[in-house]
């Protein structure tokens, strides 16, 4: 029985991680900072789960240390399992690893929307009698983030913005899209290339939906499905849900499942986490919760929402992911969030230590928006003053934006 213990274990990437290594057989130990909902299911599906580091959370017998990208090699733990000459993976090198136990890895990669094409296909794949392996990187209403499946096929999202989806050896990649978020964190925007044409070098099979950049990175594959011309419509979803569930479709389809009964599971969409969620509905006026964060998802989400909600105001609240992206896309967002009828910009949300020379208060006056503090309470009731109605309020990012929520 191997032992393998996780620094960081509460995050969204390693404790599935730590589940499926459960469910493999393994024994499992970690540490997290900060206790959660995921410590708790963990220790309960029992592993040896310790709130706060410390060098004695290592066992002296550990085999193997993974660590989330929030760990430094500084951390206590790492410094701890080097001393013990115990070998040590990131999380997404572990993840490689561990999709080795699959006969078909399938690697859901690309820029936007792999949270939801991954919950999509092993949806659609389930309700189509299979019983793949697979690990979700968002909470999913119908569907457990993770689970071990019979041996054939493991559905997994892969990070780009460490580099590590370069190391799963693939059946199948699914690239929904390439644009330069996370360049920085790679090495430029050539390293970022590079990084999915050997995505492609290193999969069997690659799909992609039709742009200039995918034709670019992978048109020399010799087992490539490029998608254009998705329908307006597809499975009763419209925008840019109805693209994640076209292009889920056509991997399920590949994968071996029936066309027409495919496009019949994808009609039941998993309802994701934060993704296009009609929170509640009071008063003419509707919340919505979104995790777009970039420019391309922040356009997207307007224009599914207006395509939703005819004939509402819509405010939007973004609260903008890291200062590294939001100095790289400041005049994109500030020309997006434009197309909102009124716009409140929250504090951005600094993903650890970052600082940067642009914030919040800069962007609401580039796009005409409204600054807002910490303050969660005052900020929802600043964004419910004057509101007219109907209307439609959309939380949009992917920081802790959801805590204004209650106050709106």
């Amino acid at each position: 029985m191997m032992k393998i213990h996780f620094t960081g274990i509460g995050g969204a990437g390693m404790a599935p991680l730590a589940e499926l290594a459960l469910a493999k057989g393994c024994q499992v130990s970690g540490s997290d900072l900060a206790d959660n909902d995921k410590c708790r299911k963990l220790a309960g599906l029992g592993a040896d789960v310790v709130i706060g580091h410390a060098p004695e959370n290592v066992p002296d017998d550990c085999q193997l240390l993974v660590y989330s990208s929030a760990v430094t090699p500084e951390n206590c733990e790492r410094i701890r399992a080097e001393q013990l000459g115990i070998p040590q993976l990131r999380r997404g090198e572990y993840l490689a690893v561990f999709a080795g136990n699959y006969s078909r890895c399938v690697s859901v990669t690309g820029s936007h929307g792999k949270s939801s094409i991954t919950a999509l296909l092993v949806s659609i794949l389930r309700q189509c009698g299979k019983n793949p392996g697979f690990m979700i990187g968002a909470s999913v209403k119908a569907l457990p983030c993770c689970a071990f499946g019979d041996g054939d096929i493991f559905v997994t999202e892969a990070d780009e913005s460490d580099g590590t989806h370069t190391l799963l050896e693939n059946f199948l990649a699914v690239v929904p899209n390439v644009e330069d978020d996370h360049a920085w964190s790679v090495g430029g925007s050539a390293a970022l290339d590079q990084n999915f044409r050997t995505v492609a070098e290193k999969s069997r099979h690659v799909i992609c939906y039709a742009s200039g950049k995918c034709d670019e990175l992978f048109s020399g594959h010799p087992r490539l499905q490029r998608l254009e011309g998705c329908p307006e419509t597809f499975a009763g979803l419209y925008g840019f849900q109805a693209v994640n569930a076209y292009i889920a479709w056509h991997a399920a389809v590949l994968l071996g499942c029936d066309p027409v009964a495919a496009e019949a599971a994808a009609a039941h969409y998993p309802e994701v986490a934060r993704r296009m969620n009609l929170l509640r509905e009071q008063n003419g006026v509707k919340i919505v919760e979104d995790y777009a964060h970039h420019p391309t998802e922040v356009r997207c989400s307007l224009e599914l929402l207006r395509k939703k909600y005819p004939g509402c105001h819509l405010r939007i609240v973004f609260q903008p992911h890291r200062y590294a992206r939001l100095q790289r896309y400041f005049r994109e967002f500030s020309e997006v969030l434009k197309l909102a009828d009124s716009c409140f910009i929250l504090p951005v949300f600094a993903a650890w230590s970052e600082s940067g020379e642009v914030d919040n208060y800069a962007l609401a006056r580039a796009c005409g928006g409204t600054g807002l503090s910490g303050d969660w309470e005052l900020a929802g009731k600043t964004v419910r003053k004057d509101l007219p109605v109907p209307a439609v309020i959309a939380v949009l990012g992917a920081g802790d934006c959801d805590n204004i929520l209650p106050f709106l």
